[in-house]
This record gives structure tokens, C-alpha cells and sequence, in this order.
């Protein structure tokens, strides 16, 4: 039964990882291709206002879009810490434990705060710079 839960455990973590890439993925792509349109669109919307209210809908839909992935990636950074928690406890059962270093929990929680990170300034960008070309 034990090594059922642990491949069960280790496959939600895979999981979990897909899901943050997709998210993480998203989110960029997203506001590399926001910052292509918008800053295509910031010359013309200084005398097509049409242009200028396109433009500020991007801005809504990265914004929200950005939103979205933070807390998907603040989500996933919670499941996974409670899997390896399980994981840990598990190991400390069987008397495993030594050959899993507990101080990756702490490399994982600075890898999402780096995700996290690269989401909100790569949105940021996607925002800011075809207002100040505009």
C-alpha cells in the first residue's frame, strides 16, 4: 500500500509541475505577444482614439491574465510543499529520510517566488513600455 500512495504522491507532483509550466508559459508568452501589439499600436493611438481603448483592453486582459497565474502558481507552490510534506513524512516512517535533504523545500519556495517574479515583470513591461514609446 506504501508504494501505491508514493506513486501516487510523485505522480500529482509531476502534475503539479506540468500545471505550473503551462502557467508559467502562458503568462509570458501572453505578455511578450502584449507587448508586441501594444507597442505596434502606441504610434497610431496618439490620433486614433479606437486604437488607444485596444490598447487598454490588452492592458485589462494581461492584467487579469497575470492574476490568474500568480495564484495558480501560489496554489501550486501550497500543493506542492503539503506533497512533499507527506512525502517527508512517509520516508521518516520507513526510515528513509537521509537520502531526501528537507532544504530543497526551501529551493522550491525560492523557484516560485522566482516564477512569480519573472510573471509580474514581464507583465509590467507588457503595460508599460508602449505607453512610454506612445
Amino acid at each position: 500500500m506504501i508504494e501505491h500512495i508514493h506513486q501516487h504522491i510523485t505522480s500529482e507532483l509531476q502534475q503539479n509541475t506540468r500545471s505550473d509550466t503551462i502557467f508559467i508559459l502562458s503568462a509570458i508568452l501572453l505578455n511578450l505577444l502584449t507587448l508586441a501589439i501594444n507597442s505596434s499600436m502606441a504610434e497610431k493611438s496618439r490620433t486614433d482614439n479606437s486604437m488607444l481603448i485596444v490598447m487598454f483592453l490588452f492592458v485589462i486582459m494581461t492584467v487579469l491574465v497575470n492574476i490568474v497565474v500568480i495564484i495558480g502558481l501560489m496554489k501550486g507552490k501550497q500543493t506542492r510543499t503539503k506533497l512533499v510534506a507527506g512525502l517527508m513524512k512517509m520516508y521518516k516512517d520507513k526510515d528513509v529520510d537521509k537520502y531526501y535533504d528537507e532544504s530543497l523545500l526551501g529551493n522550491y519556495n525560492m523557484r516560485y517566488n522566482l516564477f512569480i517574479m519573472v510573471v509580474c515583470f514581464t507583465g509590467f513591461m507588457a503595460i508599460v513600455v508602449p505607453f512610454v514609446v506612445r
